[in-house]
């Protein structure tokens, strides 16, 4: 089992974190942080799916791929370096090498990561007097952590972290992580750039196993607006310094991890969703007893991504019939005359709908559930035994605002 701590990507041994102000594109704020290990990290990645892939990505798929390792992580808030073509592969190059010389490191040891306004080009000159300036205060726990994590941030509200501890071969074993996201989120992955830190010792490709089944049921569970980013990227760095006895195996050990891996990475995503651009409360929806653990998905994804229930949850208004036929144009054959539909939160639980019909519920009472800061909406298929769940936000006027002045 393993126990939530305090922390985030700096919470593992091994690891320090540097974040500084280097004007990017905001002014009076910090806009980067640098991540690295004490030594050689076996490195894992998922991407983003979108066809258009920033720099960043191509650079660190190519590493994750080709070497599996990896000491350090440069990110910058502010421009995405996605859609610079060459120009930007070549910024890529400049900045590892720049990154690789104040560590005393190859450049193919340095990952990179970029967000914000796309088809602006970086500038070189602040990318590396702000590596500079990290690489020569590097720090380790909670405050430098979060420091770092609120460096990356765009237009999120509040950084998000995360961590826990688990025992393996008797030696504790960290997980720690950071991540930003609050707009451009759809599942396939979101505007979002993630960073998971690890003392554990195991093999690459497992550690690659494990990302990227976490994956599913976590950062690919969670919409705020249907749009899927150039820049999404998931690095996942294990370090070994917890001295456990290596994972090269699947045993008992390597589900341990993944189970804390994926506590860690539930964490960042509810939160990524919570923080969603203009949003009021996390929408989550949970989809019971449907035939396969894959339609379970397609159906919570389908309700969770609807702009009509995002609409409807925002105005605090009960309109099951949104949902029933988000549920139908998901794609999944199901008997609508079965379904069970019911809304719950801190404030209470209400079943609204049962075998396909609206019941005598009170709107009064439905409409208090849907004030909290957190609303459930439970889809009860009655179909199998598979469930799954989706996280979202509602659908706002500062949503509009937000994004109308994005570049502004």
């Amino acid at each position: 089992m393993y126990q939530v701590i305090e922390g985030g990507v700096a919470a593992a041994s091994g690891f320090r974190v540097g974040h500084t102000a280097a004007g990017i594109k905001y002014r009076e704020r910090e806009d980067m942080a640098l991540l690295v290990s004490e030594s050689s990290c076996a490195a894992a990645g998922v991407f983003t799916r979108n066809v258009v892939k920033a720099a960043p990505v191509l650079w660190d798929r190519r590493i994750v791929r080709e070497k599996g390792t990896a000491r350090a992580i440069v990110v910058n808030a502010g421009i995405a370096n996605a859609c610079t073509g060459q120009r930007g592969l070549g910024v890529c190059g400049k900045t590892a090498d720049c990154a690789a010389r104040a560590l005393g490191l190859a450049p193919e040891e340095v990952l990179l990561a970029s967000t914000g306004v796309i088809g602006m080009d970086l500038p070189l000159d602040r990318i590396c007097a702000g590596i500079g300036a990290m690489a020569s205060d590097l720090q380790s726990g909670p405050v430098a952590g979060h420091r770092a994590a609120r460096a990356i941030m765009t237009t999120d509200t509040s950084p998000k972290e995360a961590a826990v501890t688990l025992t393996l071969d008797g030696k504790r074993v960290t997980i720690g992580g950071m991540a930003k996201g609050s707009g451009m989120i759809h599942p396939d992955m979101c505007t979002m750039l993630c960073f998971i830190t690890s003392d554990c010792a195991i093999e690459q490709s497992l550690l690659q196993q494990a990302l990227a089944t976490v994956v599913p049921d976590t950062f690919n569970m969670i919409s705020v607006d249907g749009d899927t980013s150039t820049n999404d990227t998931c690095l996942l760095l294990a370090n070994g310094q917890a001295d456990n006895r290596r994972i090269d195996k699947k045993n008992e050990d390597y589900e341990a991890f993944v189970k804390a891996l994926s506590a860690v990475c539930g964490s960042l995503a509810r939160q990524m969703a919570a923080d969603g651009e203009g949003a009021s409360c996390l929408f989550e929806v949970k989809v019971r007893n449907a035939r396969s653990d894959a339609e379970a998905r397609i159906l919570a994804k389908s309700v969770v991504t609807s702009s009509l229930t995002k609409a409807a949850i925002y105005g605090h208004d009960a309109n099951w019939g949104r949902i029933l036929c988000a549920l139908g144009y998901s794609g999944v054959d199901f008997d609508p005359d079965r379904v069970d539909l019911y809304f719950s939160s801190e404030k209470g639980k209400i079943q609204l709908v049962k075998d396909g019909f609206a019941l005598d519920y009170s709107e009064a009472k439905a409409t208090e559930i849907l004030t909290a800061p957190k609303v459930t909406a439970i889809c009860d298929m009655k179909q199998g035994d598979h469930e799954a769940t989706a996280w979202g936000c509602d659908l706002t006027h500062d949503y509009v605002t937000i994004n109308a002045d994005y570049r502004s």
